[in-house]
């Protein structure tokens, strides 16, 4: 991993412009994991001023969409079926997740984007920046390539993390 975080720049282990994805996602990633670090299981599974979505459950689904962009972009694939009941509640949110979603403490969301990450991180040492060019089928009969793909999963993320941050606030005022 890159010892300079705010250098968007090639590193040892990864091709150029897979390594510069890699800095954006670690950055958005950081971010993220500065919001939620000490937050109580209370915290994590509040639901403030009727929010859909607790910070737990927005957690999980940034592990459950990357886990989705992993089987789709490397393996070229849907879920399969275990893969679609584990990941179902953080994918699906709203009250789906909020049935399931509850009573896990920080480790465990921590240890899910942690695991889901390194996976990626060692698939991308895999990979040439070709890859990230390539293009299939994606979204409404659309095409995308991989370097798109991944730019989304961590674009969602961001956006999520501005959800959690939303939370964040409104629980300091409830």
């Amino acid at each position: 991993m890159p010892q300079k975080p705010f250098i968007i720049a090639p590193f040892e282990g990864y091709s150029p412009r897979m390594a510069e994805l890699i800095v954006m996602m670690g950055y958005a990633r950081e971010t993220t994991l500065s919001e939620v670090r000490n937050l109580s299981q209370n915290e994590l599974d509040a639901h403030p001023h009727s929010f859909t979505n607790s910070i737990g459950m927005l957690l999980e689904h940034m592990a459950a969409v990357e886990t989705l962009y992993q089987v789709l972009t490397f393996e070229n694939r849907k879920l399969n079926e275990i893969e679609a009941k584990r990941w179902h509640a953080g994918l699906k949110l709203g009250d789906i997740g909020k049935e399931s979603l509850k009573g896990h403490d920080i480790d465990y969301y921590l240890g899910n984007l942690n695991e889901v990450r390194e996976k990626t991180l060692s698939e991308f040492a895999q990979r040439t920046d070709d890859w990230l060019y390539e293009e299939t089928e994606w979204w409404e009969n659309e095409n995308a390539n991989n370097y798109f793909k991944w730019f989304h999963v961590f674009e969602d993320e961001i956006n999520h993390r501005g959800q959690i941050r939303l939370l964040r606030r409104a629980l300091k005022q409830s």
